[in-house]
């Protein structure tokens, strides 16, 4: 009963912003999607930094957002477009819980756009510089690009029409990128001196595609979150979703086309389906209709999506071959250049549901507007941090890895140990099998990373079990094999494998030899060597012994 008596306009009004909120924190959960799938795509000695990256894009974007991004997005559109101004600091003094939660909702838009650059940089940007360019982005370069549209400024009153970002926040990211890759350069060893390009593998398609199916699933709180009112005002009953319905259905049909269409472009150029090419073209074909799935047909997300992702492969080739620009994580073919298909063809009427009222003229308009204000501003901000020297770490520290030259961790710090610390028999460590005679020898072998655990214990029972572990990359036996990375085939004849080491008394190196062949053995060709090599001498630097009591 009391429910009855309650205000329609108060349950419309709560109903809505609990949806608001539930898809704002469906979006903020991309953010774990970008940070597998940019992790996933670079090196595993710069893993850590990306993660780092990812994690205070959202902390220090959110923050210089709400002090004074709202107020840019505010200031922009009133001066540009009449639209209603209350203040640059409005936001900040204000006591109405639901301006905070509109705020939130369109914060979760802006670091997307903000996190998106992150993976055309990895490797080689420094984090200080990252860090600067997105505190301009977030304060000053997204909230020109909203004011002019969302907040009722100058394209808004050119009929440009951009349903839930498609150009603006992953355009506009994927054009950011673009000229930030540029103006950073390439990673080291990526081109040759004639232009030609080198593959520089990621260290997981593991993480990137789980990183991608994160990310298609937040994918559903920016477009069906969008449509942000399931009461229409002062009615006491549910919406008919007029169009909601076809903003999920384009939305999963625009996803499962990218994806078909970057195999399918994949497979014409390289006879193979490339595993990457698939996750990026889930959200290739999710970006290109990201702008216009509330007008299209779902004939019109198929050819969209498709589009979006057979483009993926041939704008890839053309930024790396062409314009030998390094983009890492493929950011530009995926956000940029889809986002802006997908903003352009919404105003191709043969897409889009009768009477939809966009004009071609008009997207081409903000599309070339929102695209070189993007540059133009990328530019003047990363060429002030390059003309100081703080754009592009050291070649020391890019070779060494981002993970230990800019954050002092290591992302995988540790060989397999098994599940406890493997020691001789009662628990004595003795380092050279308890042989106080004769030479001394070092026993080396090289051996299968997951045969590791293994020759340890077999080391321990033989009573030698002190050991040095590296991982190295050599060629052998073990036949060469052809891998792709995005398409691009590579030879790989030089197989991981991880060298054993370890300095004994001259009676038990045979034995040690012979447990490490035993233990490692598989019967495949690639299983690895033994050498038993002499020792001439052997220091202990805590006692001074020397020989064999120094071992």
């Amino acid at each position: 009963m009391a429910l009855l008596q309650a205000d329609p306009t108060a349950i419309v009004q709560s109903v809505n912003y609990v949806w608001v909120l539930v898809v704002t924190f469906l979006i903020f959960f991309m953010h774990a999607g970008f940070a597998m799938l940019e992790a996933g795509q670079v090196r595993a000695k710069n893993v850590a930094n990306q993660l780092t990256k990812n994690m205070l894009t959202w902390s220090v974007g959110v923050t210089v957002f709400f002090l004074l991004g709202a107020g840019t997005e505010a200031l922009v559109a009133s001066v540009t477009g009449g639209a209603d101004y209350g203040g640059f600091f409005a936001l900040l003094s204000a006591t109405d819980s639901l301006a905070w939660v509109d705020w939130l909702f369109g914060a979760v838009f802006a670091m997307t756009a903000a996190t998106i650059v992150s993976g055309a940089v990895a490797g080689r940007m420094k984090l200080r510089a990252y860090v600067g360019y997105t505190v301009v982005l977030a304060a000053v370069i997204y909230p020109v690009v909203t004011g002019l549209t969302w907040a009722g400024g100058w394209l808004s009153t050119l009929g440009f029409t951009d349903f839930a970002g498609g150009m603006i926040v992953h355009a506009m990211g994927g054009v950011a990128a673009l000229t930030a890759a540029a103006m950073v350069g390439p990673r080291i060893g990526r081109f040759n001196d004639d232009g030609s390009v080198n593959v520089i593998p990621g260290h997981s398609i593991t993480f990137a595609v789980l990183g991608t199916l994160i990310l298609c699933f937040g994918w559903y709180g920016f477009n069906v979150g969008t449509a942000a009112a399931p009461l229409a005002e002062g009615a006491t009953e549910l919406a008919d979703f007029s169009y909601v319905g076809r903003v999920a259905l384009t939305t999963t049909l625009g996803m499962a086309a990218g994806a078909m269409g970057a195999s399918a472009m994949s497979l014409a150029r390289n006879r193979k389906v490339d595993t990457l090419y698939v996750a990026n073209g889930m959200l290739a074909g999710l970006v290109g209709i990201t702008s216009n799935t509330d007008l299209i047909t779902w004939a019109g997300a198929l050819v969209i999506g498709g589009l979006a992702g057979a483009q993926l492969p041939l704008v890839f080739e053309f930024v790396e071959k062409r314009l030998n620009i390094d983009d890492v994580c493929a950011v530009f073919p995926v956000h940029g250049s889809a986002g802006i298909l997908g903003a352009l063809l919404v105003g191709v009427p043969i897409f889009t549901v009768p009477d939809a009222g966009v004009s071609f003229v008009s997207q081409l308009v903000g599309v070339v507007v929102i695209a070189g204000w993007t540059v133009l501003a990328t530019a003047v901000v990363l060429g002030v941090f390059k003309a100081a020297g703080q754009l592009r770490v050291t070649r020391e520290h890019e070779i060494e890895g981002l993970d230990i030259s800019e954050h002092g961790v290591e992302t995988y710090p540790e060989f397999s140990l098994g599940d406890e610390p493997v020691v001789a028999d009662g628990g004595i460590v003795r380092t050279d099998g308890g042989v106080e005679t004769g030479g001394i020898k070092l026993v080396m072998a090289y051996i299968r990373p997951d045969k590791l655990a293994d020759v340890k214990r077999a080391l321990a029972e033989v009573g030698a079990p002190s050991i040095t572990v590296t991982n190295v990359s050599g060629r052998g036996s073990q036949p060469a094999k052809k891998s792709q990375w995005r398409g691009e085939e590579y030879v790989v004849d030089l197989h991981q494998k991880v060298k054993v080491e370890c300095v004994v008394a001259e009676v038990p190196a045979a034995e040690v030899a012979e447990a490490v062949r035993d233990a490692a053995k598989t019967g495949e060709p690639g299983d690895g060597k033994v050498f038993i090599l002499p020792v001439e001498n052997a220091y202990q630097i805590r006692t001074g012994e020397v020989g064999v009591e120094a071992v």
